[in-house]
């Protein structure tokens, strides 16, 4: 089988253009079959600030109201979304604007929960591979926003790291696939200190370090879905700061290696 990179974005790096325009260059010299996903969070909450309305984060996850979701929408599947594939296409890398709703590639579910109402958050129910390896086969390189759909005619707010995962697991039967999440953090940290980066990380101990609150918020949506995906078959997992991917690509001693 041929080899599958699947890559997501996020971070403060989506706010600095010098960043962004960096990360791209290295994403666009990658050779062969590849997947972007990407996050926004944090320009989201800017245009809810901006328009009044409240953001309210649980372990690391966005509660998402109607209003929320518009303009997670318009966020994500607009702005976002439109100006990494505008900066791909100058880059020579023939990109493709896709939302999980989009040929009907992610189906998902409101999110249920006993005791928080997450609103229009979509947990995955299936990923649709067969339009994916068509984009692929015909020389496009998808870039997704975390946007999915419920078949009903509701978009939801999803994980950019679940769909990452998600979409890593699901084209395991056609490729072998690679997950990198990239970000503005050097790899999973073992203190407050940036350069203390934990190389390679066990699922044992990412528990006991999460468990000792070493490992909390944003970091948890990426480990738990890095590992389910790691030991569901994916190739590899890897976690670093968008200025290594290329280095982390070659095998370079830098990021958070995941051992399941």
């Amino acid at each position: 089988m041929e080899d599958l990179i699947v890559i997501k974005i996020g971070g403060n790096l989506l706010d600095d253009d010098a960043s962004l325009s960096a990360f791209l260059n290295d994403f666009a010299a990658i050779a062969g079959n590849k997947i972007l996903i990407h996050g926004g969070g944090k320009l989201a909450t800017g245009l809810a600030q901006t328009l009044g309305i409240e953001t309210q984060m649980v372990n690391g996850r966005r509660i998402t109201d109607k209003e929320t979701l518009k303009v997670v929408t318009m966020v994500y599947a607009g702005l976002i979304n439109k100006t990494i594939v505008s900066g791909l296409q100058a880059r020579g890398c023939n990109a493709l604007g896709l939302t999980g709703a989009d040929a009907n590639m992610i189906l998902a579910h409101k999110r249920r929960h006993l005791e928080i109402d997450f609103g229009f958050v979509g947990d995955i129910d299936l990923v649709n591979t067969a339009p994916l390896a068509h984009f692929l086969n015909a020389g496009f390189v998808p870039v997704l926003a975390p946007l999915t759909h419920d078949g009903h005619g509701n978009m939801l707010n999803t994980n950019a790291d679940t769909i990452a995962a998600a979409l890593a697991l699901a084209l395991q039967a056609h490729y072998n696939t690679q997950l990198v999440f990239c970000f503005d953090k050097k790899g999973v940290l073992a203190s407050s200190n940036e350069n203390d980066v934990i190389s390679r990380l066990t699922g044992t101990e990412y528990q006991r370090l999460r468990e000792a609150g070493v490992i909390s918020k944003g970091m948890l949506p990426k480990l738990e879905n890095a590992f389910e995906a790691l030991h569901a078959g994916v190739q590899s997992a890897l976690i670093c700061h968008a200025s290594q991917l290329l280095p982390a690509l070659r095998g370079e001693a830098c990021g958070t290696r995941l051992v399941a």
